[in-house]
């Protein structure tokens, strides 16, 4: 069974990652409109530089500003921000050290290139650091601009790196404005707001990629968050039709009289054709049934909340968006 018992009320910040491939994006998306149901506001962030979201709802490039870009069921409204460094670096030379211009000079001749070449943690410091930022972001009143906040984060195998930016910058800098930035970013991924999601498929290393990303998350004392299992294809078979195909006890002459019975076949050639195929169909269908619970059971393990994702027949579009943010809330995940 799906958990269907996790409270995020008090999480700010949802981290979606995933292995390529598992639809890691989309799931940001829909849990974006998911959070944002009945009249909340929610921000949804992407820092890989893909437009991963624009495509999927269907706009033009996103700018590096935040602008509304769906209306959730009942009311709520989804805003969406592509962070790009250079200027994620521009804003953060003026807060720290007033030098907006100056920095644009330094984007001109490759600065900033440069030094998140030589130091690559300090790219994720300035993308976080954005990202951080809007989660803690008050207006005039004292409240949160934003309900929730979630991150289309870079893939699994990297995104404890990525989350990690004490330690990443510890060899930058000691102490200063960049040391304390990335304090102030630690101390919100690391608190009871921020929870990390990770998007899988059910196959071997897809799940096992989540697994160890899992581990490696507790082992830095990193807050994991739920699994969503993508594209899950439900069987239309009955159990005991699997349990007796995997063993090999399916009889293919009482298919083929079954087949010519319900008129699907001419004569006893070619059901016997028909009966071999759709045998062949099943068989390789109750294997794939098969595997998948255990990739279900490994998950199981982990203790973390899942959350299960029906394939979109149609594929992914608005539409499918919102079928799968009504799947999550129905679910507890939002």
């Amino acid at each position: 069974m799906v958990d269907r018992d996790t409270d995020w009320d008090g999480v700010r910040l949802h981290v979606v990652t995933g292995k390529g491939g598992t639809g890691k994006t989309t799931v940001a998306a829909a849990l974006a409109l998911a959070l944002a149901s009945g009249g909340r506001k929610v921000l949804l962030v992407e820092v890989e530089g893909r437009q991963g979201i624009a495509q999927i709802f269907d706009l033009p490039p996103l700018p590096y500003e935040e602008r509304r870009i769906a209306v959730a069921p009942g009311g709520g409204d989804v805003y969406a921000l592509a962070i790009d460094p250079e200027e994620a670096m521009l804003e953060y030379m003026e807060m720290f050290y007033g030098m907006r211009r100056a920095g644009r000079a330094l984007t001109r001749m490759g600065i900033v290139d440069f030094a998140t070449t030589v130091a690559p943690g300090f790219r994720d410091v300035l993308v976080t650091g954005k990202t951080t930022e809007a989660v803690r972001r008050k207006d005039r009143n004292g409240r949160r601009v934003y309900d929730a906040v979630v991150l289309d984060a870079p893939p699994t195998g990297r995104i404890t790196r990525f989350l990690n930016v004490t330690k990443e910058v510890a060899g930058l800098a000691k102490v200063g404005p960049i040391k304390n930035h990335s304090d102030l970013v630690s101390g919100v991924v690391k608190s009871p707001e921020t929870a990390v999601h990770f998007v899988t498929l059910l196959e071997e290393m897809p799940v096992q990629e989540t697994l160890d990303g899992i581990a490696e998350l507790r082992e830095a004392g990193l807050p994991a968050g739920g699994v969503f299992v993508n594209m899950v294809r439900e069987s239309q078979l009955p159990q005991a039709v699997l349990d007796t195909a995997v063993k090999g006890r399916f009889d293919v002459g009482e298919l083929a009289l079954g087949l010519k019975a319900a008129g699907l076949a001419d004569g006893a050639a070619d059901a016997s054709k028909a009966a071999e195929a759709l045998l062949e169909e099943i068989v390789e269908h109750a294997r794939r049934t098969e595997l998948e619970l255990k990739e279900r059971e490994a998950l199981v393990e982990t203790g973390t909340p899942r959350y299960e994702l029906n394939l979109l027949a149609d594929g992914v579009d608005l539409a499918g968006l919102y079928e799968l943010a009504e799947s999550m809330r129905n679910q507890g995940a939002a």
